[in-house]
């Protein structure tokens, strides 16, 4: 099987701005996320951004890089003119790992592409890890996913879902030990064709009201394959504090 990775990095991050660029134990955090695709097997890498600082630091590593509009309302808009831009094959299939995310196992970028290539039903393919805690389940900052039989999506919501009405009537406190409660990892696979669509697709009600892109996708009448995380990736970077965890663990 080949797949590509393409990065979408952003330099205009509200709470850390220039974000792909910070030190992380002697490197940007760019640097990082590129050596977890290198790891994945992936035949090709690309680094979608839409500033000249990145796309210079790229190449100082080694990288291929794409350099994209500022208009891009998500990472997959910004991922889909990259496609356009390389004549990607409309069956190729295509990975979109966020530039915040140093520590993704390489092992899950892997497969996120190998299951998008077995399911020929699924127009994109993502992960999750299952929730243990109440905390978790009823924080509207962690996506929940919802999947059916075939590991196919059925929803993503900030809210807790699926709500069990026997259990939650009770307590709130602990999670009934049948939950079938998923919280969703933003790694994607997709094939080059579908996104070349998506980019035609107007924002939709659904992804507006939750801010979850993948709700495009569902919206349009498109199945999205979920599968449990072969490795629990570690949280990605959107604060200092989260930097600081990233800088310790690489740092070893």
């Amino acid at each position: 099987m080949s797949f590509s990775v393409i990065i979408p990095a952003r330099f205009a991050a509200t709470r850390l701005p220039g974000k792909p660029l910070l030190d992380i134990v002697g490197k940007p955090m760019i640097q990082h996320v590129f050596e977890r695709a290198k790891e994945s097997g992936a035949s090709r890498i690309v680094i979608a951004t839409d500033d000249a600082h990145i796309e210079q630091a790229a190449r100082g590593f080694g990288a291929e890089t794409c350099l994209t509009s500022k208009e891009h309302q998500s990472g997959t808009d910004r991922i889909a003119e990259v496609v356009e831009k390389l004549q990607l094959d409309d069956e190729h299939i295509v990975v979109n790992l966020q530039g915040d995310e140093p520590l993704m196992p390489a092992a899950v970028i892997h497969q996120v592409a190998e299951n998008l290539a077995e399911c020929t039903d699924a127009s994109m393919s993502t992960v999750c890890t299952p929730i243990t805690t109440s905390a978790e389940l009823f924080d509207p900052h962690v996506v929940k996913v919802v999947k059916d039989r075939a590991g196919l999506a059925l929803y993503f919501s900030r809210a807790s879902i699926p709500w069990d009405r026997e259990a939650f009537a009770n307590t709130a406190e602990v999670l009934p030990d049948n939950g079938e409660h998923f919280r969703h990892i933003g790694l994607y696979a997709y094939r080059a064709g579908f996104l070349r669509d998506y980019a035609q697709w107007s924002p939709c009600p659904l992804e507006q009201t939750e801010s979850l892109e993948q709700l495009r996708a569902l919206w349009h009448g498109h199945r999205i394959h979920v599968a449990e995380a072969v490795e629990v990736p570690q949280a990605g970077v959107d604060t200092e504090k989260d930097l600081n965890l990233v800088r310790a663990v690489l740092g070893g």
